[in-house]
């Protein structure tokens, strides 16, 4: 298992390397990793001289953009426990590390090396952590093995497990052997607690997910995006965030067919917001045709505010403020649920706004919870899809119902950040 696990390693860097000639994403994965320990030993030499002899460094590895969106909270609660103590931020995917690797409260962000028993090694020796924290899925054996043997504690946060991974699995007593590695596991429910517990894992503490944290602080402030504002004034507006083609066509299928339903000099009764999740000029090309026959506007073409009144569909074409562009939404689409698997819905939910996504959402407890609970809905189709928008747009009782349904579910499951940070910190933690 251990030769089969390194071979996937080295093939897969080299599958990147290929595939980059075609793909942008793979071409940063495989050039990011290039002379990846000589830069890291270049910086943290000049972030030790920087900061003397400090004794301890927290470092942070998230796999991509929405696992950050787990530590943030943490991270930035850290800081401002523990101005003096750095924090190095890691990431596997191109899409976290590209996003974020001018964050300013790391005082470095990494790729992280391939998790080969080497580069490992080199990397601790560089590093100098005196506690890790790895996020929700990450579980990379030699960098685990070499905390474990060098006694330096690593904690994995906003973890949650299901029955079908191979760690449950009668053959999964290989992958069991790497959950031992943790000093300690936080978890989002009681399954993923039980779960670990029948395995033998009982360093588990269940604390739920620091998403929940990071949402509620973003709608506690006071940040306006100007053109959206006047754009939504006096209408009902769909913010649909993080889509992909499959979602998009269902968009643009619904506002068609409302269209054609009204006059042709009646204004829809209901705006769009959509931020794709791919922003290159390529896809919002072909996203702007979908809805040639409607008054679009981009928001980098935006000059003035109110040059986007008068339009029937706002386009994001930029990155960093969807979660502030659900501030202005009646009812929320999210995007990636006819693929892999939904983005964030805790963004929209925050505001009280009622939140419909595609049918993969079985990996993510607040979906589920949330359509439980029905302040949340999930579509196979458009004829789903058209039902529940013109539900929630004619009945406003539902509306409101709805969302403070949401709202209220991200209220009481507030906190994790501060139980880890006590946990972690049970003398000093704020």
């Amino acid at each position: 298992m251990t030769i089969l696990y390194h071979t996937s390693l080295h093939l897969y860097l080299f599958a990147s390397a290929i595939a980059g000639i075609f793909s942008r994403k793979a071409a940063k994965f495989y050039n990011g990793r290039k002379d990846l320990l000589k830069k890291i030993e270049s910086k943290m030499a000049q972030l030790y001289a920087s900061k003397g002899n400090t004794k301890d460094l927290l470092w942070i590895h998230c796999a991509s953009v929405g696992e950050f969106e787990q530590a943030r909270p943490v991270i930035e609660k850290h800081k401002a426990t523990f101005p003096d103590v750095p924090v190095i931020l890691t990431f596997f995917s191109p899409s976290g590390y590209e996003l974020r690797k001018n964050y300013s409260f790391a005082d470095a962000v990494f790729y992280l090396p391939m998790d080969t028993r080497g580069n490992a090694a080199t990397f601790l020796d560089l590093v100098k952590p005196t506690k890790v924290i790895f996020v929700k899925y990450e579980f990379w054996r030699n960098y685990l093995g070499e905390l474990k043997r060098r006694a330096i504690p690593v904690y994995l946060i906003s973890a949650i497990f299901r029955e079908e991974q191979h760690f449950f699995k009668f053959w999964g007593g290989y992958f069991r052997k790497i959950l031992k590695n943790f000093d300690h596991i936080f978890v989002q429910d009681d399954n993923s607690e039980m779960l670990l517990k029948m395995i033998g894992v009982e360093n588990v503490t269940v604390c739920g997910d620091t998403r929940f944290d990071r949402v509620r602080e973003v709608t506690g402030t006071d940040t306006q995006i100007e053109p959206l504002a006047e754009f939504s004034q006096n209408s009902l507006c769909l913010v649909a965030g993080s889509t992909w083609p499959a979602d998009e066509e269902i968009l643009a299928r619904f506002f068609k067919a409302e269209k054609g339903r009204y006059d042709k000099s009646t204004k829809l009764p209901f705006k769009l917001v959509i931020a794709p999740h791919e922003v290159d000029d390529s896809h919002i090309s072909k996203l702007m045709s979908l809805f040639e026959e409607f008054k679009v506007v981009r928001y980098s073409d935006v000059k003035k505010a109110t040059a986007a009144i008068e339009a029937d569909v706002f386009i994001i074409d930029t990155i960093g403020i969807l979660s502030v562009a659900y501030r202005y939404g009646s009812v929320a689409y999210i995007g990636g649920g006819f693929g892999v698997g939904i983005h964030n819905i805790l963004e929209a939910a925050a505001y009280g706004i009622p939140v419909i996504f595609g049918p993969k959402y079985q990996k993510f407890k607040e979906a589920k919870d949330l359509i439980q609970e029905e302040g949340a809905y999930s579509i196979d189709s458009i004829e789903k899809f058209s039902d529940q928008m013109l539900q929630l747009t004619s009945k406003p009782e539902l509306l409101t119902r709805r969302g403070e349904i949401c709202k209220e579910y991200v209220e009481r499951n507030l906190g994790a950040t501060s139980a880890i940070l006590a946990s972690i910190y049970p003398h000093n933690s704020n």
